[in-house]
């Protein structure tokens, strides 16, 4: 499963697309390798995990992005996301978790996003700002946000 935007594209992990990555290519994170051992058990986690997020024009890996799981009961998903340090400040991250918030909404299986970040990382809240999250509450160090969805769109 492959989403495209105009600059990126963000492709659903699988095994058989993360034994295509080399360690010099993208550095794999115990996230990702928990993500590939839920599919494993339930293939249903499918696009509820990790998607890496590949720049186009140099068709190399500058992050990952993706859900916390399969939305729960009441339709809420928790979306991470994370971009290497070279690839940072050029609008990746707002433009992936855009485009993956309008796949969930799509997908008639969500109604919230929730995300968190800690209080400090201004690079973080300015991509949930520009988003359109709200902030909803301080827990500790970690700013918690959400996105309902309204009439069909991201509010």
């Amino acid at each position: 499963m492959i989403i495209n935007t105009n600059r990126l594209q963000l492709i659903a992990c699988t095994p058989e697309f993360l034994s295509t990555i080399s360690p010099e290519d993208y550095e794999i994170g115990d996230h990702v390798k928990g993500h590939i051992a839920e599919l494993q058990d339930d293939d249903s986690q499918f696009g509820w995990g990790v998607w890496f997020v590949v720049d186009q024009e140099t068709n190399t890996i500058v992050g990952d992005i993706g859900f916390k799981g399969k939305p729960t009961s009441d339709k809420t998903v928790e979306i991470g996301y994370g971009i290497i340090p070279s690839a940072q400040n050029k609008g990746y991250a707002t433009e992936a978790v855009r485009a993956l918030v309008e796949w969930a909404f799509a997908s008639g299986r969500v109604k919230k996003i929730v995300a968190e970040c800690l209080h400090h990382n201004l690079a973080s809240i300015k991509v949930l700002e520009k988003l359109g999250m709200k902030r909803t509450g301080l827990d500790g160090d970690m700013m918690n946000w959400e996105m309902p969805q309204v009439n069909g769109e991201p509010s």
